[in-house]
Formats: structure tokens, C-alpha cells, sequence
């Protein structure tokens, strides 16, 4: 018996002495049984790497590599759904501020697409028109709802417009996984005619169309 609680003290002061002392500072790596992910053999990018006849970690895909995705036209570049672009975060690149205006060129064709897809997405909460008043709202599942023509939404810069709609705000959810990059800027250029439509005068015609109102 005596053996055995010799052989038990022993026990659990190789364990103290493994584990006792977890979260203490110490320049000494821990000790891990099972490492998991935290030590990968893994290529560092533009590394020397004898491995390859370059001699790099970082290769050149093989030839007939076909891309997962296709670069979208916006002005004159090809911008990838990758980049960091302003077309992609609604934010100028490698910062925190978002961009004031649409990356597309407002067009008839833009408009139409939005107002589509404004219907499809948008119109259920906030209404036709933009006030809030959707049918969500009318059937009590939703109490409250954004009315587009704030003061405060109206003055908001269109790249945060594209980020409440991409990752959502207080109840609305996020509709990137529905909603494509070009379809939520076409919505928020389509928004914009709304408000547009609410807030213009006559002095913001052309002549010409002022003078077939008179």
C-alpha cells in the first residue's frame, strides 16, 4: 500500500509540475501534448524554398488555371471580388472611411436594376417609397423600420449606405450572401433617385423639361 501512495504523490507532482503553473509568465516555450494548428509546417510567402526549381515558397499558378471568379467593370479597371477596392468595401482602400459616391456610373440601366432589386429586397420593410412603411411593419413583425428620407440617412455617404446594406444595422440583417456587389450599388443608386424625388425643386430640371411643367 505504501508503494502505491508513493506512486500517487509522485503522479501529482509530475502533474503539478507539468500543468500546476499555467498562465505564469516565462520566457520557455509550454509544454504541449497535443499542438493542434498552433505549429503548422507551412510555405511562407517569398521565402527560399529548395523544394521548388525556383527556388520560392510562392509560385506562379500552372498554366490553364481557370479563376474561381470574374473581375468586375467599374470605370475603366477590372476589380476582383477579392480586392481591396472601394467597389468591393464601400471604404477607401486601407482605411476606415467610406467612400461618397457610387463607384458605377449612374445610368437608365442601373436605375432599373436597382429599382428591381429594391423591390425584391428592400420594399417588404421599407416601403415603395422608402418610408418605412412595408408590409412588415403594416402586420406588426416589424415595429420599427428606417425611413430612407431621414435627414440623417440622406446625408449619409454611400460606401456606409453600402455597408449597412452588406453587413446589416441594429435589426436589419445583412444581405451580402443574397445580394451581389454591383445589385447593392445599384440599389443604393436607385435610393438615391428617391431621395432625389423627395427632396428636388423645379430649379433642378433642365430648361427645357422646366419649360413643358409651365
Amino acid at each position: 500500500m505504501r508503494y502505491f501512495f508513493l506512486l500517487f504523490a509522485v503522479l501529482v507532482l509530475i502533474v503539478i509540475g507539468v500543468a500546476g503553473r499555467r498562465g505564469d509568465l516565462s520566457r520557455h516555450r509550454p509544454i504541449q501534448i497535443f499542438a493542434d494548428m498552433k505549429r503548422q509546417l507551412k510555405l511562407r510567402p517569398q521565402t527560399p524554398n529548395g523544394f521548388f526549381a525556383s527556388g520560392l515558397s510562392s509560385q506562379l499558378p500552372p498554366s490553364g488555371t481557370i479563376a474561381q471568379s470574374k473581375p468586375m467593370s467599374v470605370g475603366n479597371q477590372e476589380v476582383y471580388p477579392f480586392e481591396d477596392a472601394p467597389v468591393n468595401t464601400g471604404r477607401k482602400p486601407g482605411t476606415t472611411n467610406f467612400v461618397e459616391l457610387n463607384p458605377f456610373a449612374v445610368s437608365g440601366l442601373l436605375l432599373a436594376r436597382g429599382q428591381q432589386r429594391y423591390t425584391i429586397y428592400c420594399a417588404p420593410c421599407h416601403g415603395q417609397t422608402g418610408e418605412g412603411n412595408g408590409i412588415t411593419k403594416k402586420i406588426g413583425a416589424m415595429a420599427i423600420v428606417a425611413n430612407l428620407h431621414d435627414k440623417r440617412i440622406v446625408e449619409l455617404a454611400d460606401g456606409e449606405i453600402f455597408n449597412t446594406v452588406s453587413y446589416g444595422k441594429n435589426n436589419m440583417q445583412g444581405y451580402a450572401p443574397q445580394i451581389g456587389v454591383e445589385d447593392r450599388w445599384a440599389i443604393i443608386a436607385y435610393l438615391r433617385a428617391l431621395q432625389l424625388s423627395r427632396l428636388g425643386s423645379v430649379d433642378d430640371l433642365a430648361p427645357e423639361t422646366r419649360a413643358k411643367l409651365k
